[in-house]
């Protein structure tokens, strides 16, 4: 630990410590090479996704002995993902360990109750919600709240898991033991016109700040399989979106990347969930914007000036892909995707299994919609298919309710 956190680092060729190795760490390793910056990981296994392509790899769980181990050979560390008790990064921040986020932005993106409280107590747009501790508060929180509800457990849950809905009374029994049981969050279940994400990078101890083009996510059986950027919304809705994003940032004190996930209903922008890292609904910015998420993390979390988060095309689509159901392997389809030759494909070297995210496609185009069938086409002939079936429009209005969350667990980077 060579430098305070959040200092600019004098080291010619720093070490950044990445607790995880999931596909976002990953992608920050191909981030990290062009800036000079060598990663060190932390991973559970040796076959995981970051761990194939990251020589410095040390295997073990994210417990005391391991992390100051990591904060020893690092100049910052910071994370792939949430799951990361901050007790145990607690001693280590006081004895002047440099992560970045800090404990305490780690606690906020873990805990969706302990996030709304934040939230609601900065005065930001949040959609109507009770904290309930069993089945008799949750139908007296849902009456005050409003019918129909959105049943949320507050820790863990990604791709649909942990979320469920009630319409009414007689629904709300099932909801809750779908989810595992209490304490859940109750919250108003609300009309979606689109449901968008914002990405800030934050140089937090010199005060910089850039905002990303706002994006927007497509949802189908719980699973992001889209992001369309920029956002196919009026323009005062999307410089509204980033001024909300870049004040939750602020307000969590993120280091790096911060994700906002939002609700557009047609009238108002509400929060839905913050992530403090690097976030699926920006894997777009690798090919389509002038810095990417990853560069601009890693740029943050040192100290360094951020990069440009413009635009580089009128539209840039990422679509994600999933394992199949026949168990087979999308990189055996490899060479029939890359027939698209403005697709951009990206695998993750994780087992396939059905519904799993093992890659993701972007494609750069002149509007959303040419870029939307390119993108599909690469991916679908990635798990075999030779003819895409595109959602109508980017998928239809719809509700916060499972069939369509915003990416739950912050991204729903999938282990």
């Amino acid at each position: 630990m060579s430098t305070p956190p959040g200092t600019e680092r004098a080291v010619a060729w720093p070490r950044v410590g990445v607790v995880g190795a999931g596909q976002l760490a990953r992608m920050l390793a191909a981030a990290a090479v062009p800036l000079g910056v060598r990663l060190e990981l932390l991973a559970e296994a040796e076959d995981a996704s970051a761990a194939q392509v990251v020589p410095a790899t040390r295997i073990g769980v994210p417990d005391k002995d391991a992390l100051a181990d990591l904060v020893e050979r690092c100049d910052v560390v910071t994370f792939d993902h949430e799951l990361v008790d901050p007790a145990v990064l607690d001693p280590l921040a006081a004895q002047g360990a440099p992560f970045a986020p800090s404990p305490a932005a780690l606690r906020m993106a873990q805990d969706k109750a302990h996030q709304r409280a934040i939230l609601e107590a900065a005065g930001a747009p949040v959609p109507a919600h009770r904290l309930a501790d069993d089945v008799d508060a949750a139908l007296a929180a849902a009456e005050h709240v409003g019918w129909p509800v959105v049943v949320k457990a507050p820790r863990g849950g990604y791709d649909g898991r942990g979320v469920a809905t009630a319409d009414d009374p007689e629904g709300l029994p099932d909801a809750w033991a779908s989810i595992g049981g209490g304490p859940a969050l109750i919250e108003q279940r609300v009309p979606l016109a689109a449901e968008l994400a914002v990405l800030v990078a934050r140089r937090r101890h010199h005060g910089e700040t850039v905002v990303y083009p706002p994006t927007e996510t497509v949802q189908q059986n719980g699973i992001c399989t889209e992001v369309i950027a920029p956002a196919r919304v009026p323009d005062e809705v999307a410089a509204h979106a980033g001024k909300v994003a870049a004040l939750v940032a602020e307000l969590v004190a993120a280091d790096g990347i911060c994700a906002v996930e939002l609700f557009w209903t047609g009238e108002q922008v509400l929060i839905n969930e913050v992530a403090t890292r690097p976030h699926n609904s920006g894997h777009w910015t690798i090919e389509g914007a002038t810095t990417s998420q990853f560069a601009n993390h890693l740029r943050g979390v040192l100290g360094w000036p951020l990069g440009d988060p413009n635009v580089r095309a009128p539209a840039s689509v990422t679509v994600n892909v999933l394992g199949p159901g026949d168990g087979s392997d999308p990189a055996a389809h490899r060479s029939d995707a890359l027939t698209i030759g403005d697709a951009a494909v990206h695998l993750y070297g994780k087992t396939a299994r059905a519904g799993r995210k093992v890659g993701h496609v972007t494609v750069c185009g002149p509007d959303a919609e040419t870029a939307r069938e390119r993108a599909h086409r690469a991916a679908a002939r990635l798990v075999g298919a030779r003819e895409p079936r595109l959602a109508r429009g980017g998928g239809d209005p719809a509700t916060n309710d499972p069939q369509r969350p915003a990416l739950d667990r912050s991204g729903g980077e999938q282990p």
